[in-house]
C-alpha cells in the first residue's frame, strides 16, 4: 500500500499548490503564474538528479515527453486561467470529473480496468463533486453542475479535467520508460521553457515586481516539485485511475484552504459532498 500514502501526499502538495497559486494571482497574471510554477520548481528538483540513476531513454519516452509535454503546457495556462477567474472553492472541484474520464481513457491508451470497488469509488467522488453545490438542487436536478458552470473558472477547469485524463495516462508511459524523479524533472523542463515565450510577450508584470512575490512563488514551486515526484512515483506502482481519484481529495482541502485563508464563503453546503468524497478515497484505497 506504500502508493497509497504517496497518492496521499501527492492530493495534500497539490491543494497547497492551489493556495499559493491563488494568493500569487491576486498580484501576477495567469501568464506569470503558469510559468513560475514550472521554473521555480525547477531549484527543488534538479538537485535530484545527483542522486538517481539516469535512465537509458528510448524513442517512447521522447514521444510522451513531447506530446504529454505540450498539452500539459496547456493544462498548466488554462488551470491558472481557471483559479484567477473565480473562487478556488468552486473552481478546483471540477477537476473531481478527471477520474471519470480516465474510466475511457486509460483503458484505450494502457489497457487498464478498475475493478468494480473501485469503479464505486470514482462515481462517489464525482458524486460528491455534485453535492458541493446541493443548494442550487431545488432548481431542478442538474442545477448543481449547471450553476458551477455559469461561472468561469468552472467550465475552463471542466476542461482542464478531461485533459489530465490523457496526460496522466501518457505520464505513465513517460514513468515506465524512464523513472518517476527523472520524468517529473523532464515535464519540468519542457514546460518551463515552453512557457517562457508565452510570459514573456503577453504578461505586462517585470521581473522586479515578480522578485517582490517570492514569498508566495517559491512554496509554489516547492509544492508543485513535492506534487510531481509523489504523483510519478504512485503511478508506477499503481492504476493511474487509482491515484488520480486520490489525488483529486485536494479539491476537498482546497475547499477548505479557500474558507480560512482566502474568506471564500459556501463552507457547510459543501461538507456533505466532501464525506461522499472520502467514502469513494476510502473505497478505492481498499480494492
Amino acid at each position: 500500500m506504500t502508493w497509497l500514502l504517496f497518492a496521499f501526499l501527492t492530493a495534500f502538495f497539490e491543494s497547497m499548490k492551489d493556495l499559493f497559486g491563488k494568493m500569487g494571482l491576486g498580484q501576477l497574471n495567469e501568464f506569470v503564474i503558469a510559468w513560475a510554477m514550472m521554473a521555480f520548481s525547477l531549484p527543488f528538483l534538479l538537485p535530484l538528479l545527483f542522486f538517481i540513476n539516469i535512465p537509458e531513454l528510448n524513442g517512447a519516452y521522447a514521444w510522451a515527453l513531447f506530446i504529454g509535454g505540450s498539452i500539459n503546457t496547456l493544462s498548466i495556462f488554462l488551470y491558472m486561467k481557471a483559479i484567477q477567474a473565480s473562487d478556488l472553492s468552486i473552481t478546483v472541484p471540477m477537476v473531481t470529473f478527471t477520474p471519470l474520464f480516465l474510466l475511457f481513457t486509460s483503458p484505450l491508451i494502457l489497457g487498464e480496468y478498475p475493478s468494480l470497488q473501485g469503479l464505486l469509488g470514482v462515481l462517489l467522488i464525482v458524486l460528491g463533486s455534485y453535492m458541493l453545490n446541493i443548494k442550487q438542487r431545488r432548481q431542478g436536478f442538474m442545477a448543481p453542475f449547471k450553476a458551477l458552470l455559469l461561472e468561469t473558472g468552472p467550465r475552463i477547469m471542466l476542461g482542464v479535467a478531461f485533459i489530465w485524463s490523457f496526460t496522466a495516462n501518457i505520464d505513465k508511459i513517460g514513468v515506465q520508460n524512464s523513472s518517476p524523479i527523472f520524468w517529473a524533472i523532464s515535464m519540468t523542463c519542457f514546460a518551463s521553457v515552453a512557457l517562457l515565450p508565452f510570459m514573456l510577450i503577453y504578461s505586462k508584470q517585470t521581473f522586479r515586481q515578480m522578485s517582490l512575490q517570492l514569498k508566495t512563488l517559491m512554496p509554489l514551486g516547492l509544492f508543485n516539485a513535492l506534487t510531481l515526484v509523489v504523483q510519478m512515483t504512485a503511478i508506477n506502482i499503481a492504476l493511474v485511475t487509482y491515484v488520480v481519484s486520490i489525488k483529486r481529495g485536494s479539491t476537498v482541502l482546497s475547499v477548505f484552504w479557500g474558507h480560512f485563508f482566502l474568506g471564500e464563503k459556501g463552507l457547510k453546503e459543501r461538507l456533505l459532498g466532501v464525506s461522499i468524497m472520502v467514502a469513494g478515497v476510502f473505497l478505492i484505497s481498499i480494492s
